[in-house]
């Protein structure tokens, strides 16, 4: 039987989806370095499919920021500026912080228990000196305290900075070669459980911004 275009256009979006997810995962979670160069050929073979659907997800990551597109047609992981940073920074500070604020209303027990062992998870990252485990433990940690604020539009606009971020994360983990999880998270744990507000803001700024500006600086 003759495929239709219909079929054949689903097909496509779906080899486009899959590789589009699983490009932005290893983005996201730092599984690449800073100017780490893709190709379409490259990519078109790692995942089996066609260069269109390689083209369709490495377009929607360059719009998303977590690809850069040189002018001579050079795809790569962006290398961001002190300025850029900071800029990226200030605006986890601003989103995130909200987010947390809006959560607090929901944070039952429940949540927190869950919050103390994917830091227990952040932990043993560290541990292991693991920086792909680290930022996935991380980014876990965040995500699963801002789905309480039910902000889906919020949480959207936060997951593109951490994508943005994701390559320099990873150099960020190397320099500081940490060896202690983050005391932050142990602080809005705390806030948390106190219902403590301007604590809990205060926390997530502090464990948003400090390390990014230790690397700008």
């Amino acid at each position: 039987m003759i495929p239709t275009n219909r079929a054949q256009q689903d097909v496509s979006t779906s080899a486009h989806d899959r590789v589009y997810r699983a490009l932005r995962a290893r983005i996201m979670y730092g599984e690449m370095a800073p100017g780490e160069a893709l190709t379409l050929r490259g990519i078109g073979k790692e995942f089996d499919v066609s260069m269109t659907p390689a083209r369709e997800s490495v377009r929607r990551l360059v719009a998303e920021g977590a690809l850069f597109l040189s002018t001579s047609g050079r795809v790569s992981t962006p290398e961001l500026s002190n300025e850029r940073l900071e800029e990226l920074a200030a605006l986890r500070a601003l989103i995130e912080v909200e987010l947390a604020s809006r959560a607090l209303p929901r944070a039952h027990m429940a949540l927190i228990e869950r919050l103390v062992a994917i830091n227990n998870t952040v932990s043993e990252a560290v541990a292991r000196r693991d920086a792909v485990g680290y930022i996935r433990a991380n980014l876990e940690f965040h995500r699963t305290l801002y789905l309480r604020a039910q902000a889906p539009a919020m949480l959207a606009m936060a997951e593109t900075v951490w994508l943005q971020l994701g390559p320099t994360m990873r150099a960020l983990y190397g320099r500081l070669r940490r060896t202690e999880p983050p005391t932050q998270h142990r602080l809005i744990i705390a806030a948390l459980k106190a219902g403590d507000e301007p604590g809990l803001r205060l926390a997530v700024r502090s464990d948003v911004t400090q390390g990014l500006r230790l690397l700008a600086s």
